[in-house]
């Protein structure tokens, strides 16, 4: 018995790196983004080398694409919007880090579009497509949702521009979307340049605060917003994103800032291989020394500039990726009413327990853009 079981011991596959670094880095981001944990069990056992990482989730996200298509035809269009909104989810991971082979990256990511575009209208409350110019010739996308009983001349509501990182994307927010929708304030996620369907056209850029005044002014054009009640949110470089943007641009009131680095050029090495992947991959540098010079550009100590608007800091003690370290930096640069939240025993972007803080965030940001 010993033999059979030391025989059996053998033949269990083991992970390669870069699965191994996924499945260690994100388990808990795929789950409180809502991945159902029943997915993510048949995908845990399903993949142990990075070449099939993409094929099995996108297996796994067809089945909810299946679903929710099939709903679309029977004219139930909650239960439709459901699962196409959870399909673009996986689908998304699928290929988020997936940078190894674009070709196939872009095929997969557009199956996550497609899905999205067709859940928009069917989610609970609705949401709506934006295109937002930017410079010339360019532009790049959001989704922009309302609460309910809201958007009318006499009910406008407050908004939250939401920032994603290096590997995310708007596509993955709608969780977080509801916190604040909920909460009386609308959301627009978006994908800046480098960032999901704008990363093919756009590489990601240190002076990312053009691309949320681009969103800011989008917003201002429209007469169903209070474009005078606006808050930026970012959850890991997006919270870097963040802060840069309410330091550059004073329409912003309130600032939330996720994992946010001080500094890319300090903790570029320190990243996890993949994330330094996608990060040359998606700045179009053309090698790691390119990257490294690269990153250094990605530092809020250059601006030079100090916040004025209000400034929440979140951070995990237990932060591998951004060490709680990077937000007590951030907060030397307030100097309006500010707040800093470290949880005990929270990760990166604190996935591991957002419950400990998703609400608290959300009714700090719907109190302040309501004063």
């Amino acid at each position: 018995m010993e033999n059979q079981a030391e025989l059996d011991l053998d033949k269990i596959p083991i992970l390669d790196d870069y699965v191994s670094s996924a499945m260690n880095h994100w388990t808990h981001r795929f789950i409180a983004a809502g991945v159902p944990l029943y997915d993510f069990q048949m995908i845990s056992v399903g993949v142990f080398e990075w070449k099939d990482w993409r094929k099995v989730w996108s297996k796994q996200a067809a089945l909810h694409e299946e679903l929710g298509k099939g709903a679309l035809g029977q004219g139930r269009h909650l239960t439709a919007g459901e699962h196409l909104q959870r399909a673009a989810l996986l689908f998304h991971f699928a290929k988020f880090l997936f940078v190894n082979d674009m070709e196939q990256l872009k095929i997969t990511h557009e199956k996550s579009l497609a899905c999205h575009r067709l859940a928009l209208p069917h989610l609970d409350p609705p949401g709506e497509r934006v295109e937002i110019p930017f410079e010339v010739g360019k532009v790049f996308y959001g989704n922009l949702r309302k609460p309910k009983d809201t958007g009318s001349s006499e009910t406008k509501p407050p908004i939250v521009i939401m920032c994603s990182g290096i590997d995310g994307c708007k596509e993955e927010l709608g969780i977080q979307e509801m916190s604040f929708l909920r909460r009386g304030v609308a959301t627009l996620s978006f994908d800046g340049p480098g960032q999901g369907e704008a990363e093919y056209d756009l590489p990601l850029r240190p002076d990312f605060e053009v691309a949320v005044a681009a969103v800011i002014d989008c917003i201002q054009r429209r007469d169903d917003i209070d474009g005078q009640k606006i808050g930026v949110w970012g959850l890991g470089m997006g919270g870097h994103f963040a802060v840069r943007s309410a330091i550059a641009d004073k329409r912003i009131k309130a600032c939330i800032s996720i994992s946010g680095a001080f500094d890319y050029g300090t903790d570029f090495t320190h990243l996890p291989v993949l994330l330094q992947d996608a990060f040359r991959q998606r700045t179009y540098c053309t090698g790691d020394d390119e990257a490294r010079a690269y990153a250094r550009k990605f530092n809020l100590a250059l601006l030079d500039k100090r916040i004025t608007c209000p400034l929440l800091v979140l951070a995990g003690d237990q932060d591998e990726i951004t060490p709680p370290e990077n937000s007590e930096q951030i907060m030397s640069l307030a100097d309006g009413l500010s707040r800093f939240l470290l949880i005990l025993d929270g990760g990166h972007a604190v996935d591991n327990r957002r419950y400990s803080y998703d609400g608290q965030t959300s009714d700090w940001m719907a109190e302040i853009l309501r004063i």
